[in-house]
């Protein structure tokens, strides 16, 4: 494993106030000056293996809930091989004061975490130290002040500080996810709207199932959602969903059916597909002005548009070929350039977080396969590949894509997560059957 130097420190800043998202801050907890911090996994070496971690439970009322959120995210994530407990050579290792390092060593371990959570005036103080094992040094510490309800977020955001230090790429777990609930047989589905924490937990309901709901997009901005719905005897219609509010407010003002709907990066405004007789165009609507300009002008079927993360393109496809392919074109429009040429059909693109790949379902004789390749499509790569995979949706590191897999017959589909090498695919636990995941911007802000 190669080690990379990094900081030592850093600070947290304050989480967002709003409504459901409780103030939070956080301070970095002083340490004596280390030496250079090596704990660091470098995630391009191709034998690359989990860095064993150990958790220790945090001190308490309230700490093993919060330390055993950080060890069931670390495990999840890949990276991170959670030690047992009954391998601890330390059953309670001290929080201000050095671990027995050389002990941990013996034991295999590369990284250790200390905690402990205590009341103050009707609030809680939730405190980490992340240890180098190797170096016998402190590479991260912070302390946090919430209400007691919040105690799953710092476990969250905590595991962020973590998963940051060590692998160098930003958190992900402080996120929600909304996708599809489905219940019932496939021939009487019924379909809401669902919002939960990244790891399944906290599952909430945002629309009740008297419409067919499909295609949630996540503000990347805002507590937001974008979807289709469909009222029996009605033409399918985009909506903006407030999460925070309950507020909902359809998009255009067109006489035929809209869907596929995407934000611009900065969650002002919403592109979707127009369907228009035999075939369907893009277009992009002003959410506050309700200004509609149109992208495409083509015969054929072209949908599913995702915006660049600096806002400048647009990937979307299309038949116009002859069979679905993926094209990009400059967000005010234009004919477009085909990106995708591998064998097969390619469907469902989505633009990374940070620009560097373009995420697409692709249908080909082994079945449905999530892939990534670059925006100019090289580099084309199948992270997984069955039955019937579809839907892929970036986190907000760009470094794990959630989609969701079917295997056919009565069943229905289930939410799966893997990382842009392939290595790591583990399923999303959710209370029944799950479709059209999408992934919310980090709630605490970033580091």
């Amino acid at each position: 494993m190669t080690l990379i130097d990094r900081n030592p420190l850093t600070f947290l800043s304050a989480a967002p106030t709003r409504r459901g998202l409780l103030a939070m801050t956080g301070a970095s907890l002083l340490v004596p000056a280390a030496a250079k911090a090596e704990l660091v996994i470098d995630l391009r070496g191709g034998t690359f293996q989990p860095m064993p971690i150990a958790i220790a439970d945090f001190a308490g009322e309230g700490g093993i809930l919060v330390s055993g959120v950080i060890s069931n995210n670390l495990k999840r994530c890949g990276y991170f091989l959670p030690v047992d407990k009954a391998r601890f050579p330390e059953k309670n290792p001290p929080f201000d004061a050095a671990p027995q390092f050389q002990a941990w060593q013996a034991a295999g371990v590369q990284a250790l975490v200390t905690g402990r959570v205590s009341r103050e005036a009707g609030r809680i103080r939730a405190e980490f130290r992340l240890w180098d094992v190797a170096t016998g040094t402190q590479t991260d510490g912070q302390q946090y002040f919430t209400d007691p309800s919040n105690s799953r977020r710092v476990g969250h955001i905590i595991s962020d500080a973590i998963f940051s230090k060590v692998t160098g790429l930003g958190g992900f777990f402080d996120t929600r996810v909304v996708f599809v609930d489905e219940s019932g047989t496939k021939e009487n589905r019924r379909k809401r709207l669902a919002i939960m924490d990244q790891d399944g937990a906290n599952v909430r309901y945002l629309t009740n199932g008297d419409t067919s709901v499909v295609t949630p997009r996540y503000s990347p901005v805002s507590q937001e959602v974008a979807f289709m719905t469909q009222r029996l005897g009605e033409q399918p219609r985009v909506q903006v969903l407030n999460i925070e509010t309950g507020q909902r407010q359809i998009v255009g003002n067109f006489p035929d059916m809209t869907s596929s709907p995407r934000f611009a990066p900065n969650g002002q405004r919403v592109v979707l597909s127009l369907q228009q007789g035999g075939n369907a165009n893009l277009y992009a609507i002003d959410i506050g002005s309700r200004t509609t300009q149109r992208l495409t002008s083509t015969a054929a079927i072209d949908t599913s548009p995702s915006y660049a993360p600096d806002g400048s393109k647009i990937v979307f496809e299309s038949d116009r070929g002859g069979t679905q392919q993926l094209y990009v074109m400059g967000a005010g429009g234009g004919e477009g350039q085909r990106i995708s040429f591998g064998q097969g059909r390619y469907s469902q693109p989505s633009w990374s977080p940070r620009g560097d790949l373009i995420a697409f379902t692709r249908q080909s004789a082994n079945g449905f396969g999530i892939g990534v390749m670059r925006p100019d499509g090289s580099g084309e790569r199948i992270l997984t590949e069955g039955f019937h995979n579809e839907a892929p949706n970036w986190a907000p590191n760009g470094q794990y894509i959630m989609f969701f897999r079917d295997p056919g017959g009565e069943t229905g589909g289930k939410l799966y997560m893997v990382d842009i090498t392939g290595r790591v695919e583990v399923p999303v636990p959710t209370p029944a059957y799950a479709s059209d995941p999408t992934w919310s911007p980090l709630l605490s802000g970033g580091r």
